[in-house]
Order: structure tokens, then sequence, then C-alpha cells
């Protein structure tokens, strides 16, 4: 029997927002990395490898020789509440938690590890969210990250005897709100700056060639993004990609080899800022702010600086509440 929404055991209908992001381990310890690796080199939409062939792979090498090595990477960047990229998705959630009126509940979740998608897509039903609006925080849209989001949020649904409408954040790669926080947040980066840049990079993370060919429109929706920041900038910015993994051919060209490659070119001055993250994370604060120094250093050049993601800044919260604001249309009045 179906209990009447006026039920004493049916809590009043609300919204719900869930921001998402990729994950991260428990700990910076081999342990917790090697745990979180194996569930995000498990999913399908990250390693397009049939599993009888990847499997033994994962299991027998990399899931024995990785773990120690991230965890040493992770140590490096890991803060007193966590990881960067937990500790700043859970601020953008606290940031935004009155930002929508009193009827709308702002959660938080990561695609791999904690807190899970499921865990809190089911605690925002319980608690009476009847429309819920799934916000992967990917700027660039990618079959690995958003859709891979998407897809575990879906299965989650399809648990449920009582599921709640569901709306998705589409990418916002293009969007006016997201080209301005990025000019802004740059431009407030370089006046801090003790230097000027000769070059200003954005280094967006890597993708297999291969899901270019498949039709993924990651590729594409990167260089727009940096084609507006650099237009709305007034100076041109060079695209690069970062985090290459195994042997296959990955989106070029590559951050590394383009940071100490600058050098030789005369281009010893450079800024480093990550527009395809929403918060700085292990691939920005370990691999471009302290690897990618060292990289630029060695090769010559004298000044390096990488400027921070949106986080939870006055500039990056605005902006998602426009957004999230756009897309909660019609659900609530709340601007």
């Amino acid at each position: 029997m179906t209990l009447p929404p006026d039920h004493p055991n049916v809590p009043a209908p609300r919204i719900g927002v869930l921001l998402i992001n990729l994950g991260t381990p428990d700990g910076p310890d081999a342990p917790s990395v090697r745990r979180y690796l194996a569930e995000f080199l498990s999913d399908r939409r990250v390693v397009e490898i049939p599993p009888i062939v990847w499997q033994p792979v994962l299991r027998g090498i990399i899931l024995n020789t990785r773990p120690r090595k991230s965890a040493h990477a992770y140590s490096q960047v890991w803060r007193e509440d966590g990881s960067p990229l937990a500790a700043f998705t859970r601020a953008q959630a606290t940031a935004l938690a009155d930002a929508f009126g009193d009827g709308v509940t702002v959660d938080w979740a990561m695609r791999y590890g904690r807190p899970a998608i499921g865990e809190r897509l089911a605690a925002m039903k319980a608690a009476g969210c009847e429309q819920i609006l799934l916000a992967p925080l990917y700027p660039q849209y990618c079959a690995a990250t958003t859709a891979t989001a998407n897809d575990k949020a879906f299965a989650e649904l399809a648990t449920m005897r009582w599921q709640p409408a569901i709306r998705t954040l589409p990418p916002y790669y293009d969007d006016p709100a997201y080209i301005d926080a990025l000019k802004r947040s740059v431009e407030a980066g370089l006046a801090a700056l003790d230097f000027s840049p000769e070059a200003i990079l954005t280094s967006f993370h890597g993708m297999p060639q291969r899901t270019l060919e498949l039709g993924d429109p990651y590729h594409c929706h990167c260089q727009k993004t940096a084609r507006l920041l650099g237009e709305a900038l007034g100076r041109a910015v060079i695209v690069t990609f970062q985090s290459r993994f195994g042997r296959a051919k990955w989106l070029e060209p590559a951050t590394d080899n383009i940071l100490k490659a600058l050098p030789g070119q005369r281009t010893k001055r450079v800024a480093v800022v990550a527009p395809g993250f929403s918060v700085d994370c292990l691939e920005t604060l370990e691999e471009l702010a302290i690897r990618g120094r060292k990289q630029f250093s060695a090769a010559g050049g004298t000044h390096f600086a990488y400027l921070p993601c949106l986080n939870d800044s006055a500039i990056g919260i605005e902006m998602l509440r426009k957004l999230l604001a756009r897309e909660l249309e019609g659900w609530t009045r709340t601007a």
C-alpha cells in the first residue's frame, strides 16, 4: 500500500542537488590507494579494454606496483581534513547549502571511494528529496567522467521502488558564467605574482587518442574552453594534456613535454592553470604544482606559477550557483 504524501512517516517533499566529483582514497597510504585504484581502474568507462585482458594486468601488475608510488604523491598534498579533492568538494557543498532556499538540500559524493553516490542518493531520498539534480563537476564532457558518474547514479535509481525525478547538469565548457569565472580567477592569480609570465599553459587531464576517434567530444570541449579563455584574457594560451597512463597514444601535446621544451625556446617564465578541474586535487597540486615546477626548472626555466582551480572561492561558488539555479528552474523559483 502506498502511503499518502501527508502521512507522518513520509518526509515533506524536498529538492536535492548532488555535487559529484571523481574520487579519492581514504588515506595517503598504499592499502587505501590500492582499494581506490581497484574500483577506479575496473570501470569499463575508464579503461575500455575487455576485462578478460585487462583484469589480469590490473590485478597482477598495476595494483602491486602503482599504489605505493601514488600513496607517496598523495602524502605530499594531503590535508588535515583529507584529500584536497574531497575537502574542496565538501566545501563547495557547504558554501551552496543555503543558495537555493529552505526546500533544497545540497550534498556531495564521489564516483569512486567515499561518500559513495548510491549512499548519498539513498540518504537524500530518505530525507524527502523527490526531485534531484545530479551535478557532475566536469566542465568538459567525457564518457570516462561525466557519463560514468551518471551511470552510477542511474544504477542506484534502478534499485528504488519510489524513484525521485532526475535532472543532470550538462557540461559547461563554454558557458559564459564559467569562462568569466576562469578569467577573473586567472587575472587575480596573475596579479598576485611577482613576475610576468611569457606563456600561460592550460593543462587538461589527458585521455587516450582512441576516445577522440570513437566520438568523445572531450578534446573539442577542452580546445574551446582554452580558446574562449584566451579571448577573454586578451592573450593566447597553450593547450596541453597531462596524466598519461600506459602505452596507448594519448591526446597531445603532453604538459610535461611542453614544460621541458619551453625554456629551450626562450620562454623561461610560465604560469599554469587547469581549467578542466573544478577543484584542486592530486593531478594539479602534485603533478603540476610540484613535479611540473621541477621539470620546468630543470630544463632552465626561471619563474613558474601554478594558479589554483576555482575551488570554493567566491568566484567559483557564484559560478556554480548560477549554473545550478538555471538547471533547477521549474523545480524552484529561487535564483
